[in-house]
């Protein structure tokens, strides 16, 4: 008897440390699905992949949706790679058939949080038991949708974008309106250019071009002593039209990317981040040397500018949050809480930085705080994350910092001083934007679970309230009560 106990013993040790194969079952239920059918299933999740992709979403997002569209339908074996401008979706169909194998190709990238929040529902109303071809109607119809905006208020947006980073500097009104006529300048070129199917270098080179134009025409007008030109400074309005075209999401998405091991799209994104910058510097440097063939001599805007008062810092921070939430087509709730995000990444950028913290840990607070509330809110509002965390860090974006650092190198002419000082700025770019999509990174990490948590709480207090009453829930509607009472059966 004590033999037959030690040997139970024994065997219970043994299967808690190490499972035996015999055990297992070697076969399971296996999901009986045709080719046409199979096919039908992943040119879905394949469209509402490139789709995602083009408004904005990360590559993480969109392979999780194809994966989750698959097996709802049944595909438990699909593997997804997704690169910088293309998506590619196989089955291996359990090893009997040869596999299938389909590829699109992500031609515009246009950010559209409006789709972007229409696909994500259409994956949850997949996982609810959608049927196929409904499903492929819905895509169509969202994928047909409109831009929520008009070009002209998207431009006007644009407009008051440079405008807000102007009164983080400091600027007076004068320099606001200056801002403000440069920035639309820019972003009617740009949408022309865009019209016109212009490649976006080009369009980078003619929008630094006007944006330096009006630069120069500004300071003739302010060394001929023309009021009130003469107290504008033309670094605000530049620095300003810069961060305009140059975001710096694509840092904070290329670090997103790599961290997530999408490191080939995360590759592309700092190539295209790097062309449109050498755009813009092209740009500059034509219109500063066209300026000296005038007599009209302005250095180029190599130099970070500080920050003006804290309450200027907050307005414009709210300011660009509602500018790129509008940019991005949101609705007015992302609107509104794009708005109170950005104060309180900005409120953390400052808080850190008011202790004595670098640049790029005091953006990882920013980041981190402000995704873990836009998390919270953004499952309580089902809207992507995207939509309401990008707007809320574009103000600690190192986009500026990477044009100095480019500018830098092809003004260094073999000077040791100047080129070691140009890398200094792409490094700070750099490590603000690794910052600042860890943070970003993380607080989805945390929030989204701490949402669900907070769902389940509330739904747990729920039931067992209506439980409490006998099962009747508060405040349901009675028959036979009212004018939209239904009627007894």
């Amino acid at each position: 008897m004590v033999r037959e106990r030690g040997r139970r013993m024994i065997d219970t040790l043994r299967r808690a440390i190490h499972t035996d194969a015999s055990e297992r079952t070697p076969t399971g239920v296996l999901t009986v699905i045709d080719d046409a059918m199979a096919v039908g299933i992943m040119d879905l999740a394949m469209r509402v992949a490139e789709v995602m992709l083009s408004a904005g979403a990360s590559a993480k997002e969109v392979v999780l949706a194809v994966l989750r569209i698959a097996r709802a339908y049944g595909l438990e074996n699909v593997h997804v790679d997704v690169t910088y401008n293309s998506v590619t979706v196989s089955d291996h169909r359990h090893g009997d058939d040869w596999p299938i194998t389909l590829m699109r190709v992500v031609r515009l990238a246009v950010p559209d949080h409006s789709k972007l929040q229409a696909l994500q529902a259409l994956v949850r109303d997949v996982e609810a038991g959608l049927e196929l071809g409904e499903a492929r109607t819905q895509f169509h119809r969202i994928r047909r949708t409109p831009a929520r905006y008009r070009p002209l208020v998207v431009v006007l947006s644009q407009a008051l974008l440079a405008v807000g980073v102007g009164m983080m500097f400091g600027a007076s009104w004068l320099i606001l309106a200056v801002t403000f006529f440069a920035a639309l300048a820019v972003a009617l070129t740009q949408l022309g250019l865009a019209r016109l199917q212009v490649p976006l270098f080009f369009s980078q080179i003619a929008g630094a071009f006007v944006l330096t134009a009006v630069t120069v025409t500004t300071a003739m007008l302010a060394r001929a002593g023309i009021e009130p030109f003469v107290d504008v400074r033309a670094s605000i309005v530049v620095s300003s039209g810069i961060v305009l075209m140059l975001a710096g999401l694509a840092v904070v998405g290329a670090a997103q990317d790599a961290i997530d091991g999408f490191s080939l799209t995360a590759g592309g994104r700092i190539l295209d981040l790097t062309v449109q910058t050498l755009g813009v510097v092209l740009g500059i440097l034509v219109g500063l040397e066209l300026a000296r063939m005038f007599g009209v001599g302005m250095d180029p805007p190599s130099e970070s500018l500080p920050f003006g008062p804290l309450p200027a810092q907050f307005a414009g921070a709210v300011l660009v949050a509602i500018a790129v939430a509008v940019t991005n087509g949101a609705g007015f709730g992302v609107v509104v809480v794009s708005a109170l995000l950005g104060t309180v990444a900005w409120a953390g950028f400052a808080a850190a930085s008011a202790t004595g913290l670098e640049q790029a840990p005091a953006s990882f607070v920013g980041a981190l705080i402000a995704s873990v509330i836009g998390a919270l809110m953004a499952h309580r509002l089902h809207v992507p994350s995207v939509a309401v965390t990008t707007a809320a860090i574009l103000p600690l974006v190192p986009g500026a910092a990477v044009f100095r650092g480019l500018l830098g190198v092809i003004e260094s002419g073999g000077d040791i001083a100047q080129s070691l000082d140009a890398a200094s700025s792409l490094i700070t770019a750099g490590m603000v934007g690794i910052a600042l999509a860890a943070g970003a990174t993380l607080g989805l990490f945390v929030g989204s679970p701490l949402g669900r948590t907070i769902d389940g709480l509330r739904v747990g207090r729920s039931s067992a309230a209506g439980a409490n009453l006998g099962g009747r829930m508060p405040f349901a509607p009675r028959r036979g009560k009212g004018r939209d009472a239904s009627p007894p059966r």
